[in-house]
C-alpha cells in the first residue's frame, strides 16, 4: 500500500525458485553449468543448489542497473554454527551500505553481524574446469558461499544476508510465533524508508 512504499525509491523483488525434485536430468556432482550470469560453476555438491539459482537473480539484478543489491537467503548451516540461531550474517562489498543496513537492522531489533569475505576463502572456489566451483570446504563455509554470490554482482553495490538461523524457529520467543520468523523484513522496510 502507499502507506509502506517508500518514497523517491524504486525497489524490485526478485524470488528465484525452482522445484528441488529429483529425476534422472537432474545436476551432477563434477558437472559444469553456466548459468545466467554466463560465469561457469563446476558442481561439487549438489546441495548447494540454492545459491545456483540466487546467483541468476543476482546476475538479472545488475541488469536492471540499481544502486543497491540486497539478497536474503537461508543459505549455509554454517553461519549458523559461527552466529547461531537468533543471528544472521552479513557480507558486502561495500562498508558503508553495510553499516548502514546494520542501523536499520539494530533499530527494528533483528538481530545481523557483519562476517568478513576473507579473501585467501576464495581459493576454495578455484576450479580447473570452470570459473568457480560451487563450495568450498568445510572451513568456512559462510564466507565462501558469500564469496561466491560476490562473483554475479559484477562491481555493483551489493549486501547478502545470510539467515539460515533467524528464518525458523521451533518455540517462539519475543514477538516471533513458532515457525517461519519473516525476518530481515522489518530491517528491509526500515532500510528502504530511510533511503535517501
Amino acid at each position: 500500500t502507499s502507506r509502506t512504499r517508500p518514497r523517491n525509491v524504486e525497489v524490485h523483488f526478485l524470488v528465484p525458485t525452482a522445484e528441488n525434485l529429483v529425476s534422472r536430468d537432474a545436476y551432477k556432482v563434477m558437472e559444469i553449468v553456466t548459468g545466467y550470469g554466463g560465469i561457469s560453476v563446476e558442481v561439487l555438491n549438489t546441495d548447494a543448489e540454492g545459491r545456483l539459482l540466487l546467483a541468476d537473480a543476482l546476475a538479472y539484478a545488475t541488469e536492471l542497473e540499481p544502486d543497491e543489491i540486497v539478497d536474503c537467503a537461508t543459505l549455509t548451516g554454517s553461519c549458523v554454527v559461527a552466529l547461531g540461531n537468533e543471528t544472521a550474517g552479513v557480507f558486502s562489498n561495500d562498508d558503508g551500505f553495510a553499516r548502514r543496513f546494520l542501523d536499520a537492522a539494530g533499530a527494528v531489533d533483528e538481530s545481523m553481524w557483519q562476517m568478513p569475505l576473507t579473501e585467501r576463502i576464495e581459493e576454495q572456489l578455484k576450479s580447473e574446469f570452470a570459473d568457480t566451483k560451487n563450495v568450498g570446504t568445510r572451513w568456512g563455509g559462510a564466507i565462501s558461499a558469500g564469496l561466491f554470490l560476490r562473483k554475479f554482482v559484477k562491481d555493483f553495490t551489493w549486501l547478502h544476508v545470510d539467515l539460515a538461523g533467524p528464518a525458523m524457529t521451533e518455540k517462539e520467543w519475543e514477538y516471533v510465533n513458532r515457525g517461519g520468523t519473516g525476518f530481515g523484513v522489518l530491517t528491509l522496510h526500515d532500510y528502504a524508508s530511510t533511503a535517501e
